[in-house]
């Protein structure tokens, strides 16, 4: 047993706490020539360069919205996906529906923001299609900034609603069948069965999975985020990732420093947010991450 764990555990030391050894560049002016240990030591100079650029607010502000937006509307509907599910009595299509909506979790992003912009097109896309086959007029829905977050949000619904949905499965799975059979002979319907034994079965489940969801407040999907980025929506999709990227790995002139001293500077704003949200839940409840 402990040798099948040797190599997740090398694994995570060497790719996950490896290179925080690297993190002491964002108090340094890094220069590759000079080493992490040579080059000058800054202090906080990179983080206030940041905080006071008009970049900040931009990249934390849409970050935030896109990371509450998915929150808000992502969190229940796996969880009303699989209720719905366990509530089904027809095996055949139980299965096809499961099947149909865990399919889209393994499209890559690629090929998921390509179909998108498919979909999407002013003179070909099907959305378009029907839009003005109704007397509508064509929108330009990559080229308009509002629309960015809403797609960016229900397409990563639709593909991971039906993944998701599995861990409560499996959750309502465990819950004790007496506690049914005892409500049915009292007579409850099948919605107050629900309400009364299914959520609350399931909700220590689902406060560990919000801990862990607003701990990655910070983090936004960053490959399918720049493949949908264009120079017309910018100012919506700009976030940390993406802004990172293109000053620490793009730019001609690229900054290590300053792109360390940014992710770093979201990284502890995640953990803050989940020690916080984790102490909250432990105070309320009797879930918690620890």
């Amino acid at each position: 047993m402990f040798l099948m764990i040797l190599i997740p555990l090398c694994l995570v030391l060497i790719f996950s706490y490896g290179p925080m050894y690297g993190l002491q560049i964002a108090f340094k002016d890094f220069r590759a020539s000079e080493g992490i240990w040579g080059s000058q030591f800054v202090g906080l100079k990179h983080f206030k360069r940041f905080l006071e650029s008009r970049m900040a607010w931009r990249t934390i502000s849409n970050t935030l919205f896109i990371s509450l937006y998915s929150l808000v509307a992502a969190f229940p509907i796996p969880v009303i996906l699989a209720i719905c599910l366990n509530c089904c009595r027809a095996e055949l299509f139980k299965r096809t529906v499961q099947t149909v909506t865990y399919a889209p979790y393994f499209i890559s992003t690629v090929v998921l923001v390509s179909m998108v912009i498919q979909l999407l097109a002013p003179k070909y896309g099907l959305i378009n299609n029907i839009i003005t086959a109704l007397g509508g007029k064509e929108k330009l829905f990559m080229a308009e900034g509002s629309y960015f977050r809403s797609i960016y949000v229900w397409s990563g619904i639709w593909q991971h609603a039906g993944w998701s949905s599995i861990i409560y499965l499996a959750a309502l799975t465990s819950i004790d069948p007496v506690l049914h059979e005892a409500a049915i002979i009292d007579g409850a319907s099948r919605f107050k069965r629900i309400l009364y034994i299914d959520i609350p079965g399931i909700i220590p489940t689902l406060v560990i999975i919000l801990i862990l969801d607003v701990g990655n407040l910070m983090n936004v999907g960053f490959e399918k985020i720049l493949l949908m980025q264009n120079a017309t929506n910018t100012e919506y999709s700009e976030v940390i990732s993406t802004y990172v990227y293109k000053i620490g790995i793009a730019a001609n002139l690229p900054n290590y420093s300053f792109s360390t001293a940014i992710g770093l500077f979201s990284s502890v704003i995640n953990f803050i947010l989940l020690v916080s949200v984790n102490a909250f839940s432990r105070w309320v409840s009797d879930n918690s991450l620890w």
